[in-house]
Order: structure tokens, then C-alpha cells, then sequence
């Protein structure tokens, strides 16, 4: 028996020792095993393709709601009809209650007011196909952080629905906003609020991840149908699109907002004068809203008595849909009245430059909330003191439409799978929209001032492992840097073809980071592991430096050294004699044989007075290395 145990370790061992070297022959890249199970599964491909037996879970939710706003009581009640297209038999079902993140006690990364504080969320009520659950039966549910998880008492096969009733209600918070709440007394942005059906996949099963306020997104794509109801005095702005506006708009601002829909010029359909005014319908002492959102992965709104609204509508081309753009606004928020327009021409850029993929809904609404928040179709942002912050939050929001809720990406784990993105996408139009305006300038010196620290973290570590400067930087600026030298090196016209194909293939899926690599490698035809290795895997730096220099006749030879494992492009800058200024650049493709020396070469008529290595476009540690002493 004892040899018995041992060889069947030995051979465990083995086969994950074979698992390793097939999926690193194929990729030459290090994955988890579970991952590697989905390629063995074939729910993946190292094409970069989803899998022959790929499949996703998704729901329909009907959704209806009611805020008293002098007491912030959201009151709701839901159907779910949840899809198991998973091979897989379910004996729990997995639901998240996100406000219970504001429950005294509970487990999170940020600080909160007492203000903001409450006992969380109230479950009323849950029927599962008829039959309802306890959940202070611990046999039945188990309560914790901001999950719920529920045993089922007929298990749920494949290809097979489950119908949730749920009737629920907490308190938007007010005081500290994470993401979302109470901006004054009659102004919120809510979302996270719903009990909703958490992620079950290829990959872990379900999503036991609690929201701890810093992690943000992992949804399927599902289907909303939505009736918000409020005093008639409040005006509501929503993922998705407004069914019944001749209910809850008075007429004449019902006539403006049907202009806006067919208008190429900002149409304001709520000015400051207006607000003394009946702007919605008073038939009855409250209105029902009523939205539609198909094939999105979650949904938000924002509601205000006291708001100003503009709007506006895109048309990209014959063969589009037109996307009504608008925002709602406080009167003292400076900046606002400019946002509509900025938000169109940000939609007209990523559709039509990059990533070149027209945007994939029927609406979007910047919301003045507070801070900078995206959501399916609305978008939650404070007002800004300049026009660059304007700019650049406005377009940064939008650009996560495409990452994630386009293409459903996992942040909980891989946060610069969209938030390096959002950065670097809208860095061309964010310079030319805001004059004097430099994101890319400010990113690499943001980077440089924390790569190679005992703080900074490979990008490949889950982001809900990362806290503060190690998030931030592996999220954002480090990503932002390694997708934008990326298009340097493979060319916009490739980059840009490789990016569109990894968006047609995953769009409305769940790709992972080998799914975007391997796309990459399959377009280009190109193994890009020496990029992938060290700026997605390793821990390390950016650092080159001038080894040596050779005058001949004729021409200079310049022997430049990567003393970081980080591949970035060379730029360097050659004084004449005479006061002239050359320069010399070379992509990050002169590193791809795995040399850290190269020689540069550049004809002269006289030896060159001074040269020197860097630019405040490309990241480097030390700047000291940059001139030879």
C-alpha cells in the first residue's frame, strides 16, 4: 500500500511536470495549472481562440426598484433566470450582495465614514424555483463578506435554467463614496446593488472573491430589464435605453430629448432655467423608469432632482446604430457643459482610430458623481479643475467599454487587462483634445519612479493579491507602458490588426492574459514570448545605458547596454559641432534575440560632441548611465 501511495505521487508529479513543458513548448510562457486544465479541456486554444468546448453562464434579469431619498432606502425585488451552459452539475449557487461591503465589520480596503455604515444588505426573501431558502439556515446558506452561497436542494444540471425571486433593500451610503452613493441629499449614483449571480467558469468554477471595494469587475453577459420608481421631481439616467420617456418627461423636454436623438449638435435638454420649472411628469406623485440592456454585464444609475442634461447623438457610419451620448451635471460643476461634446468625439476616436472597433452600445451618460467610475453605458466622474483632467477622465472612462465590459474581463485578477488599456488607448486624442497636455510623459516618469522597488510586482500576480503603489503601478502605469512600446515595435498598422482581432474573438467572453498573447503571437506570427516574459511575468526594470562610443571616420558607433531585463526602444541624441541636434532611434526589436549589448551605428562628417541615451517617452531608472563619463 505504502509503495502504492508513493508511485501514485510519483506519477502526479510527472504528469504536471508534463503539463508544464507542453503548455510552455506552446507558449514559452509559465501557467498555473489550472489554467493549463482549460487547454486541456479545450475550452481554450494556444491559437489564441476560444476553445471548441468554450462556454459561458449568463442571466436575465428583470429588476425593480424604489429610492425614498430622504432616507436613502433602495427597495427591490428581482427574477433571475440563470443559464447553466456549463458541462458542469451545480449543487450551489454563488450570489453576491456588494453593499454588504458597508456593513459594520466587514472586511475591506478602504476607510468609511460612520455615515456610510449600515447593517448592509436585507434579504427578505429568495425563492429558487418556487421553493424558498432560509438563509439563516446554515445548512441551506452561508453568509459571508459580501457573498451568499446557497446549497441547492435539486441540483442544477447542464443546459439548464434556474429561476431566483429575490426582494431585498439597504441604504445608499453618503460620506464615503466608493465608486458609488450619495453625492448630496438628493443626488446618487448606485450601483453594485443588486444581488447578483457571481461568475462560474473555465477556469476556478465559481468567483468566491468578496468586494473589498479595491477589486472591481468580473461579470457574465446578461440581459436587463429595469424599472427604477422615484418621486416625480427626479430625473433618472441608466445603462441601456429609456422605453418610456413619454411617461415620465413633461412635453416640451420631451420634445428636446427626441431632438437630441437625431442631432449631431449638443442638444440641452435641462438648462439652469429650467430647474424652477416641471421638467418630468407630474400625473401621479412618483415615476416608473423603465430601461432596456441587452447583452451587458451589469447595470447602474444615476438619479438627481437638480441636474442639468445635455445630449447629443453619433452616427459613425450607414451600417451603425446611432449612439445617443448625454450628461447629467450639477450647475456649479464648471467643466460639464463641455462634457457631452468631448464624450462623442472620445466614441468617434476609439472607433475610428484606436482600437478602431465601433462602439458596441446604444448610449452612454457621464454622470457628475464624484471621482472617475465606469459602468456599462454610464460612467460616474467628478468635475475637473482643468481641461486636461476633463479630457483625459471623460475619455479614460468611456475607454472601458471596450475593457471589460466588452470583453468581459476578469479585474479581480487581471486589472491591467483593462486598466492598461484605459490608459494607454486614449493618450493620441487626450493630447490633441487638451492643448499642452502630455499623459504619456506623465505615465513613464510615474513608472520610472517605482519600477525595480521591492513595492513593484509583476503584472501576472492576481490584483486582488496587490494593495496601493504595487496596484496601481502593475494596473496602470506599467501596462500602459508595455502595450504602447508594444505598438512601437510591431508597427501601428500590425498592432492595431492584432488588438481588432484579440477584440472580434473575445468580445462577450472571458479572455484571460494566454488568450491575448497568444492571439497576438498567431496574428503576428511572431513568438513575442521575449516581450511577454519580462514585462508581463518578471519583476524588473527598464535601465539602458551608454557602454561605449567609437568614433571612425565617417561615422559613430554607439554600444548601448540593457542593464534592465525590461525591453524598451533606444532614442538617441547626437550634438554636432556646429550646433545641430540628430537623432537615432530603434524599436525594442533589436533586443528580441536575447542580447543585452547592441551597437548602433550613424554616419557623421565630424566626431559628434556630446550623445545622449533616453526620452521622456521611453521609462529608464537611471538617468546617470545615459551619457558616457
Amino acid at each position: 500500500m505504502k509503495n502504492s501511495f508513493l508511485f501514485r505521487i510519483k506519477l502526479s508529479f510527472i504528469i504536471a511536470a508534463v503539463s508544464v513543458n507542453v503548455f510552455y513548448a506552446q507558449t514559452g510562457l509559465y501557467a498555473p495549472l489550472n489554467i493549463q486544465k482549460a487547454y486541456q479541456k479545450e475550452t481554450r486554444s494556444f491559437d489564441g481562440k476560444p476553445g471548441k468546448n468554450y462556454w459561458q453562464n449568463s442571466s436575465d434579469y428583470k429588476i425593480k426598484a424604489e429610492i425614498e431619498p430622504t432616507s436613502r432606502l433602495l427597495t427591490g425585488s428581482e427574477e433571475i433566470k440563470y443559464f447553466n451552459n456549463s458541462p458542469d452539475t451545480l449543487r450551489r449557487l454563488v450570489i453576491r450582495l456588494y453593499q454588504d461591503f458597508y456593513q459594520y465589520g466587514a472586511a475591506r480596503n478602504f476607510s468609511l465614514s460612520k455615515d456610510a455604515l449600515s447593517d448592509g444588505v436585507e434579504i427578505k426573501s429568495i425563492f429558487i424555483d418556487d421553493e424558498e431558502i432560509n438563509v439563516n439556515d446554515n445548512n441551506k446558506a452561508q453568509r459571508g463578506n459580501t457573498l451568499l452561497f446557497v446549497e441547492l436542494s435539486k441540483p442544477l444540471n447542464p443546459s439548464t435554467p434556474a429561476v431566483l425571486k429575490i426582494d431585498w433593500s439597504f441604504t445608499i451610503p453618503m460620506g464615503s463614496t466608493v465608486r458609488m452613493g450619495a453625492y448630496d441629499s438628493t443626488t446618487f449614483l448606485v450601483a453594485y446593488w443588486y444581488p447578483q449571480i457571481a461568475v462560474y467558469d473555465d477556469i476556478d468554477g465559481w468567483d468566491r472573491i468578496s468586494y473589498n471595494g479595491e477589486q472591481e469587475f468580473y461579470n457574465d453577459i446578461n440581459n436587463f430589464e429595469v424599472e427604477i420608481t422615484l418621486p416625480n421631481s427626479f430625473g433618472v439616467w441608466a445603462t441601456g435605453v429609456l422605453q418610456n420617456p413619454a411617461d415620465v418627461l413633461m412635453t416640451n423636454y420631451l420634445s428636446l430629448y427626441k431632438e437630441a436623438l437625431n442631432s449631431s449638435e449638443v442638444v440641452n435638454i435641462i438648462t439652469k432655467d429650467d430647474l424652477q420649472k416641471t421638467v418630468y411628469s407630474n400625473s401621479s406623485e412618483k415615476n416608473v423608469w423603465k430601461f432596456l440592456a441587452p447583452n451587458v454585464p451589469d447595470f447602474a444609475f444615476g438619479t438627481s432632482d437638480h441636474y442639468l442634461w445635455d445630449a447629443v447623438t453619433l452616427n459613425l457610419d450607414t451600417k451603425s446604430k446611432p449612439i445617443y451620448i448625454a450628461a447629467a451635471y450639477n450647475q456649479n460643476s464648471a467643466d460639464f457643459n463641455k462634457v457631452t461634446a468631448i464624450a462623442k468625439k472620445s466614441i468617434e476616436y476609439f472607433s475610428t482610430d484606436l482600437p478602431g472597433v465601433n462602439y458596441p452600445y446604444p448610449s452612454m451618460t457621464v454622470f457628475n458623481g464624484g471621482g472617475g467610475m465606469e459602468f456599462p453605458m454610464i460612467v460616474n466622474n467628478g468635475s475637473s479643475s482643468t481641461e486636461a483632467g476633463t479630457v483625459h477622465l471623460t475619455s479614460h472612462e468611456i475607454l472601458h467599454t471596450y475593457f471589460p465590459f466588452y470583453m468581459g474581463i476578469n479585474e479581480k485578477k487581471y486589472a491591467w487587462m483593462d486598466e492598461g488599456w484605459a490608459v494607454m488607448l486614449p493618450l493620441k486624442f487626450q493630447s490633441k483634445e487638451a492643448e499642452g497636455y502630455d499623459p504619456f510623459a506623465r505615465y513613464v516618469n510615474a513608472f520610472e519612479n517605482i519600477a525595480g522597488s521591492e513595492l513593484e510586482m509583476p503584472m501576472m500576480i492576481p490584483s486582488i493579491l496587490l494593495r496601493g503603489a504595487a496596484y496601481r503601478t502593475a494596473s496602470y502605469n506599467r501596462p500602459a507602458m508595455a502595450y504602447q512600446i508594444l505598438l512601437e515595435t510591431l508597427g501601428e498598422d500590425i498592432f492595431k490588426k492584432a488588438l481588432k482581432e484579440y477584440i472580434s474573438r473575445w468580445n462577450g467572453k472571458h479572455p484571460l492574459p494566454y488568450d491575448f498573447f497568444n492571439t497576438f503571437n498567431e496574428v503576428t506570427q511572431e513568438n513575442l514570448s521575449w516581450y511577454w516574459q519580462p514585462w508581463f511575468f518578471e519583476k524588473g526594470y527598464p535601465d539602458l545605458a551608454i557602454k561605449k562610443i567609437e568614433n571612425g571616420e565617417g561615422v559613430v558607433r554607439i554600444l548601448v547596454e540593457k542593464v534592465g531585463n525590461i525591453p524598451v526602444p533606444i532614442h538617441l541624441t547626437i550634438k554636432t559641432g556646429e550646433g545641430s541636434e540628430i537623432s537615432v532611434d530603434r524599436s525594442a526589436l533589436v533586443w528580441k534575440d536575447g542580447s543585452n549589448e547592441v551597437w548602433i551605428e550613424h554616419e557623421l562628417i565630424a566626431p559628434p560632441k556630446q550623445i545622449t541615451l533616453g526620452s521622456k517617452y521611453i521609462p529608464d531608472v537611471n538617468k546617470d548611465n545615459d551619457q558616457l563619463k
